[in-house]
């Protein structure tokens, strides 16, 4: 007899005869074990074989399915058997193409088929049978039978798995002990066939016993969980504090920012070579200017420590007063004062300082185009660019120029802590108010550095503040939603705000008072325009380049003053803007408006060259405070590079975006390394392009005289580029020095200079009393073709002063 359940559309034989005592119970999909059904409440079929074969009972959420081939057998009264029909529970009705024909009964041979298939409806061959697919076609699984006889349960309720035991199905009649109990759960991916025990003998089931007692799964013994520790891996051992210290110190190692700041530093190096090859004796581009801000970082270190009021009131130009405010300062290098003594120190610490400055603007402008939203090979393109531009190299000698790391950085640590960047626009939840103290703070120090290069970042600061609050309520007003900003972020601007500007302020002060007393010192716009560069300035390379350097000789002789007039930030960096401009990570509109930004600063940098500086740098020299200090318009060159640079770090991630993408979608991946190669070619072309043809003179011997001679004291011959000496030879000791050389010449010392020349006679030496000298020294190898030639071995005991020779020296104390 087979059991079926109306509603399904599918009835599964039972299996007939010797078969039904072999026949094991099988697992349904769900994980329920399928044992033999209680046949009481059905009627019987006369035969034999009929009577003796045993029916299977579905587990909850599973419907029987009959297996192709196999006509569903009846009862002899016609209805289909099966638990709802033995419970009397209403199911459906059967579908229309599984409906049993009335009367009609399973043939011997229709029976042993169908027992044959019904083991396998769960396993493998169950797809093939298609009762995956009619339970697709009817939308749904078909609900399971009632746990227990008599109880009206629904179909689908479900079971628990720890009380299936409990809620087995069984038969109406009390005297049917236990003939429906089901199974308990087999695991999924692991069904056991409970009549096979122990190598596959299988246990006979026979259907004529009177209690219809089918074999079931065996009550498993709960496992002891201690059972299975001997196969568990042993506990990882606690790392102790100095494998978690070199845990921690490996990972700062190979950490993006610090492979950055290693590389930059290396770069350095090799670029600016041969700088550290004698760094004690030797001076980039020349030994004037760079003479001058080795004193400026050895004079601030050394008053900091001795006696900090006197500042300003440096040990040239004596007897002026705020002489250290008559060129831009290097304030911020101070630190680095403060370590060595003497002229070898300083000269040692300059080229240092040279070298690190280089490091710092590369890491910046890395920096600033990784937080904009560039890869590392297009940052490293900015990077490259800012720092190693040819025009740059004419300013070899002016460290406080090449000290412009700080610009970029602060920018990209401001930007850092507000959440925002340039491709992915404002996301407040990575604002973060540490980032933007250390911004404000890494600005104020860019500006300590001196104005010349500080005051227009000042200015630039100011205005992005203006425009990112007019956006701000633009925003708002637009969306009418609070936009998220916070009241930490709002205090670390304001706190950092008002240290940029006090440090401005006071170092200003100084600067303001030089002028209240030097009236003449202050620019004018006659002294702007004899260094305005013309428009071929910016294709025309200074001689310090190794690639275009000789190429552009011609090109530089036409320029009234070339150090400060051939502007070309380099043809690749062109080149790469301009390919930024069509194909860039950076949206249109901001491509457009580094492209703006590019023409207003080389239009700036032009000075008077453009239209007269009628719209542009004119106006910003008559009514910004401050501006008419700075004299050589062509340095704001370094804001055009930058956003080149930014341009090209634009064109260059969507290049190798692009180029990881086509390795990916290749197999093999062949020749996806060349590819990745071929992206560092910008790069390249942009290093090499940077090359450096710049001298390195060897440093003046600081005569022996220096090192013993009292102050106030006054070196011969004296001019400004020979006074810049002996203001480094008077870091031994900084002794009071007439001597001086800056931005501008105070009047008295060019008294000095005209009286000087007839000395030794009672004038100068009357007059250098009046001011305070007590000491002149004469340098000889200096004296050739000067008044002095004549004089420097002349008696001098009628004028009561004295005469030594200190070894290349002849020193008079007045």
């Amino acid at each position: 007899m087979t059991t079926g359940q109306p509603g399904t559309g599918a009835a599964q034989p039972a299996p007939a005869g010797a078969q039904a005592e072999n026949q094991p119970a099988t697992a349904s999909p769900t994980g329920s074990t399928t044992g033999p059904a209680d046949t009481s409440g059905t009627d019987k079929a006369p035969d034999s074989a009929e009577a003796s074969a045993a029916t299977t009972t579905e587990s909850p959420g599973r419907s029987p399915r009959s297996t192709d081939g196999a006509k569903p057998a009846t009862a002899t009264n016609g209805r289909p058997t099966g638990p709802s029909a033995a419970t009397g529970d209403i199911e459906p009705g059967p579908a229309k193409d599984d409906v049993p024909k009335p009367g009609g009964t399973g043939k011997a041979g229709d029976t042993a088929e169908a027992s044959a298939t019904a083991s396998n409806v769960t396993g493998t061959d169950a797809p093939k049978r298609g009762w995956i697919s009619r339970l697709t076609k009817r939308g749904k699984a078909a609900k399971g039978d009632s746990a227990k006889a008599g109880d009206a349960v629904k179909a689908g309720d479900p079971v628990n798995a720890d009380d299936t035991r409990a809620d087995a199905a069984k038969a109406d009649d009390p005297t049917k002990a236990d003939a429906g109990k089901v199974s308990d759960p087999v695991k999924d991916g692991d069904p056991k066939d409970d009549a096979v025990k122990s190598g596959g003998t299988a246990k006979s089931a026979k259907a004529s016993d009177a209690d219809g007692q089918a074999p079931a799964d065996g009550e498993t013994k709960p496992a002891d969980p201690d059972r299975w520790e001997a196969f568990a891996s042993a506990p990882e051992p606690k790392p102790s504090i100095l494998t978690r210290s070199s845990r921690a110190v490996g990972r700062f190692l190979i950490h993006e920012w610090t492979l950055a700041a290693l590389g930059a530093l290396a770069l350095a190096v090799l670029m600016t070579w041969p700088t550290l090859r004698y760094p004690r004796y030797t001076l980039p581009q020349d030994s004037w200017d760079p003479s001058l801000q080795a004193w400026q970082m050895a004079w601030s270190g050394h008053i900091l420590l001795a006696d900090p009021a006197r500042l300003w009131q440096s040990n040239t130009f004596f007897p002026e007063l705020w002489s250290f405010a008559f060129s831009d300062t290097l304030l911020g290098y101070a630190p680095a004062g403060m370590l060595g003594s003497g002229p070898e120190d300083a000269v040692l610490r300059y080229n240092i300082m040279f070298v690190l400055a280089h490091a710092l603007a590369t890491f910046g402008a890395y920096a600033l185009a990784r937080q904009l939203g560039a890869g590392r090979i297009g940052a490293a393109v900015a990077g490259v660019a800012y720092t190693y531009a040819p025009w740059l190299l004419s300013q070899a000698g002016h460290l406080h120029v090449l000290s412009n790391g700080g610009i970029p950085l602060a920018l990209a640590m401001l930007a850092r802590g507000h959440g925002w960047s340039l491709r992915h626009g404002y996301r407040p939840e990575r604002r973060h108010d540490g980032w933007v103290y250390g911004g404000w703070l890494v600005a104020a120090w860019q500006l300590s550095l001196g104005f010349g290069i500080g005051l227009p970042f000042a200015y630039f600061l100011g205005v992005a503040v203006l425009v990112a609050i007019v956006l701000f309520f633009v925003r708002r007003l637009r969306t009418r939603q609070a936009v998220p900003f916070g009241r930490r972020l709002l205090l670390a601007n304001l706190l950092g705000g008002l240290l940029f500007a006090g440090v401005g302020l006071l170092m200003a002060f100084p600067f303001f008072r030089v002028t209240e007393l030097h009236p003449y010192a202050e620019r004018t716009i006659d002294d702007v325009d004899g260094f305005s560069p013309p428009a071929s300035g910016f294709v025309t390379a200074p001689a310090e380049s190794w690639i275009w350097g000789g190429l552009h000789e011609g090109a530089r002789a036409a320029l009234p003053w070339h150090p400060e007039m051939t502007l070309l930030p380099g043809y690749v960096l062109y080149a790469l803007a301009l390919g930024g401009l069509f194909f860039s990570v950076w949206r249109l509109r901001h491509r457009l408006l580094l492209l703006a930004g590019v023409l207003v600063t080389m239009a700036f940098a032009m000075g008077t060259r453009f239209f007269d500086g009628t719209f542009t740098y004119v106006p910003l020299f008559e009514h910004v405070p401050g501006w008419s200090a700075l004299r050589t318009p062509g340095r704001l060159m370094l804001w055009t590079t930058l956003l080149l640079g930014l341009l090209a770090a634009g064109a260059v991630t969507a290049l190798t975006d692009r180029v990881r993408e086509l390795t990916a979608q290749r197999i093999p991946s062949w020749p996806g390394p060349w590819l990745r190669m071929a992206t560092l070619l910008p790069l390249l072309l942009v290093t090499v392009e940077g090359l450096n043809n710049t001298p390195h003179p060897v440093v003046p011997t600081q005569p022996a005289a220096m090192r013993t001679a009292e102050g106030p004291l006054l070196v011969l011959p004296s001019s400004q580029n020979l006074d810049q000496h002996v203001m480094l030879w008077s870091t031994s000791g900084f002794p009071d020095v007439v001597n001086g050389g800056s931005g501008f010449t105070p009047r008295q010392l060019d008294d000095v200079r005209r009286v000087s020349q007839a000395f030794p006679n009672p004038t100068s030496i009357e007059y250098l009393r009046t001011l305070g000298v007590r000491t002149v020294v004469l340098l000889r190898d200096r004296v050739p073709g000067t008044p002095w030639e004549i004089t420097i071995d002349a008696p001098v005991e009628s004028l009561g002063i004295t005469r030594q020779e200190v070894g290349d020296a002849v020193v008079y104390r007045l």
